[in-house]
């Protein structure tokens, strides 16, 4: 028999926002959370017994990832004036929390590196998982989370070097 839905948000729902995160930002990852789990909660009854859960929703919130960022690239947003370049975080370490220079890394990597790192090591998806919702085979989900992995360690390194210095 099911469990109730609000169990599996219960259960899955940090990891969900985890991912949301890493693969939108902080700032659209609670619209794509949110979402994730009203998509979720219609296909809810007609979701198998035996299902992997958190698979599913993973694979839901990458698909409303998507949808936002889509959403985002076709946006026009009107202005009077164009507005200077703001630099980023990272050109300020000193202006970023310790916390927030590892999601810019991550930000920072390239889409399907950023997918997988988030997948498998922010939701625990196994390769096999990860390849099917970003597409491809698993020794390339593998590849593209290695090197996004060892991408991260020299530039989330090189931030904290820097922002220890300062």
């Amino acid at each position: 028999m099911k469990r109730p839905f609000e169990q599996a948000v219960t259960e899955h729902g940090t990891v969900v926002l985890r991912v949301c995160r890493a693969v939108l930002g902080v700032d659209e990852a609670d619209d794509a959370w949110s979402e994730t789990f009203l998509s979720a909660l219609r296909a809810w009854p007609d979701l198998p017994d035996d299902a992997d859960v958190r698979a599913w929703l993973v694979t839901i919130a990458h698909r409303k990832a998507i949808d936002v960022a889509r959403a985002r690239v076709r946006r026009a947003v009107p202005v009077d004036e164009l507005p200077e370049p703001i630099a980023s975080r990272a050109d300020h370490p000193e202006q970023a929390l310790p916390d927030d220079a590892l999601w810019s890394a991550l930000a920072d990597l390239p889409d399907k590196q950023r997918q997988c790192v988030a997948y498998h090591h922010v939701a625990g998806l196994p390769h096999s998982e990860v390849a099917s919702i970003v597409g491809g085979t698993p020794a390339a989900a593998r590849r593209a989370c290695a090197d996004g992995i060892a991408r991260l360690r020299l530039t989330y390194a090189a931030r904290e070097e820097v922002s220890s210095h300062v």
